[in-house]
């Protein structure tokens, strides 16, 4: 019974680790593509933004969203 807590603390402590990996690849992608292109334009900035996360969104439901 111990191992398997054991187990399912780490895989949840692992699951957690990739989210946390995924959102911080997130937003080095937000930050990178507004500071190298999108300096000067905030409505397409903000456009472009929200595409970035709708992408990211789309891949972590496809992908990592497991039950």
């Amino acid at each position: 019974m111990l191992r398997l807590r054991r187990a399912e603390y780490k895989q949840a402590m692992g699951r957690q680790a990739v989210i946390v990996l995924y959102v911080l690849a997130m937003v080095a992608v937000i930050v990178g593509v507004d500071v190298l292109f999108l300096r000067h334009q905030f409505g397409l900035r903000l456009a472009v933004n929200v595409g970035i996360v709708l992408v990211f969104g789309a891949f972590y439901l496809k992908f990592l969203n497991r039950p």
